[in-house]
């Protein structure tokens, strides 16, 4: 707490004077606008116990597609005038609505137009994935720390018994048998059963990924 004060008395004091310093502050205003709007959405994307915001298909994946779009229009990847040049709130990137005679001729040209490598395109968005991403993970805390306390504190879980009401028809009898297995054995899964389930996002972002590229091509 006390480091806290001081960085934010610091802050306040660095804003209220002039002087060399105002550009460098501003940059840094810029990058932190930067990394909390995407940890931002990607916690929104998973807090919600269930109904959270989808925002790799309302921001990161269109983001993704759009500069991978104008990098194959323009033949190059060095768009961005600076890492925080993405979508922001209220705010379209520099690079979208420019003609691509502003960057300069292509970098990327084959017999077949402009055809940019995907390692080059990567790291232009690798960035924002990444803290996205870790935004995901810590909207999952709150979920977490929730169960968890619920455990310790000796309560039932109402899940097991309705499993073992009544079952209706065959197909909800075999599914009610694969869940109840599953809560009954959710505490012994190991880490990569975890990394397993967990994965079923990443597949989807690369199929979506593949598929904007096969797209293009």
């Amino acid at each position: 707490m006390l480091f806290s004060v001081a960085v934010g008395t610091l802050g306040i004091v660095l804003m209220t004077f002039d002087g060399t310093h105002e550009k460098r502050l501003e940059e840094f205003r810029e990058y932190y606008r930067f990394g909390l709007w995407w940890l931002a959405l990607g916690v929104a994307s998973s807090i919600g116990l269930g109904s959270g915001l989808h925002t790799f298909v309302l921001y990161l994946g269109p983001h993704i597609a759009l500069f991978t779009i104008k990098a194959m229009q323009c033949g190059r990847v060095d768009l961005k005038s600076a890492l925080y040049d993405t979508t922001q709130l209220k705010r379209s990137p520099s690079w979208l609505d420019k003609d691509c005679s502003q960057f300069g001729p292509p970098l990327f040209q084959s017999e077949y137009g402009s055809r940019v490598p995907l390692s080059s395109i990567l790291p232009q968005v690798q960035v924002e994935a990444v803290l996205w991403g870790l935004g995901t993970a810590l909207g999952e805390l709150p979920p977490y720390f929730i169960s968890r306390a619920a455990r310790l504190s000796g309560r039932e879980v109402d899940a097991m018994e309705e499993l073992d009401s009544d079952d209706r028809g065959i197909m909800a009898a075999q599914l009610n048998q694969i869940k109840r297995w599953f809560l009954s054995h959710a505490q012994y899964l190991n880490f990569l059963t975890i990394l397993v389930l967990a994965s079923v996002s990443m597949d989807v972002m690369l199929h979506f990924q593949h598929d904007l590229f096969f797209f293009i091509e």
